[in-house]
C-alpha cells in the first residue's frame, strides 16, 4: 500500500462510507482534532519517565483511534464492522476510575494551576487544552454524534489534567498555582 494516493489533490477527502467531502468539513476538522490529540499524547508517552503513566496513554492513543474511525464513518457502522473501532460506556467508567486513582495521591486542589512542571507534565496539559478543542469541534458536527463520545471527550480533558499533575508529582516538579 503506498502512502500517498492522489486522491485528496483537490481538497478533498474520502469518509469511511466513501462519502467525498472537502477537507475543511467540520467532520474532518473534529477527527483531525482528535489525531493531534493522540500525537500529543504520544509525544508525552515519549518523555513519560513513568511506566504506569506510559501504559496509560497507550491506552488512550487506541480509544482515540477508535473515536477517529466513528467520527469518520457518518453511516455509523464502522463499530459494527471493527471491534476495535468503539467507544462504549465501560470506557468512559474506566477513565473515571483512573481520574479517581491519580487523584487520590496528589494534594487536594486549592487554586488554579498553570501549566508546566516536567516536561511530561507540560506535554499532558498540552494534550489536555487540544482535547478540549476536539471536544468542541465533537459538539459542533450537525448531525450530533453519539452522545457517549461526548462523554468520552469530555471525561478525558479530566483525565489528562489529572494526569499531568501526576506526572509532576511523581517527578517531583512543583506545581505553579495563579
Amino acid at each position: 500500500m503506498k502512502i500517498y494516493t492522489r486522491t485528496g489533490d483537490g481538497g478533498d477527502t474520502g469518509l469511511f462510507d466513501g462519502t467525498r467531502v472537502p477537507k475543511n468539513d467540520p467532520r474532518v476538522a473534529a477527527y483531525g482534532d482528535v489525531d493531534e490529540l493522540n500525537a500529543n499524547l504520544g509525544l508525552a508517552r515519549a518523555v513519560a519517565a513513568d511506566g504506569e503513566i506510559a501504559a496509560e496513554l497507550v491506552r488512550l492513543q487506541r480509544d482515540l483511534f477508535a473515536m477517529g474511525a466513528l467520527l469518520a464513518d457518518p453511516s455509523g457502522t464502522v463499530g459494527q464492522k471493527i471491534s476495535k473501532a468503539r467507544i462504549e460506556d465501560a470506557d468512559v467508567t474506566r477513565l473515571e476510575q483512573v481520574v479517581d486513582k491519580f487523584e487520590s495521591e496528589l494534594p487536594p486542589l486549592t487554586n488554579f494551576v498553570l501549566a508546566g512542571g516536567s516536561l511530561c507534565g507540560a506535554a499532558l496539559h498540552l494534550a489536555r487544552a487540544v482535547c478540549r478543542r476536539a471536544e468542541r469541534s465533537i459538539v459542533a458536527l450537525e448531525p450530533a454524534v453519539d452522545p457517549l463520545l461526548l462523554k468520552y471527550i469530555n471525561r478525558l480533558s479530566d483525565l489528562l489534567f489529572v494526569l499531568a499533575r501526576a506526572a509532576n508529582h511523581r517527578a517531583g516538579a512543583p506545581e505553579t498555582t495563579w
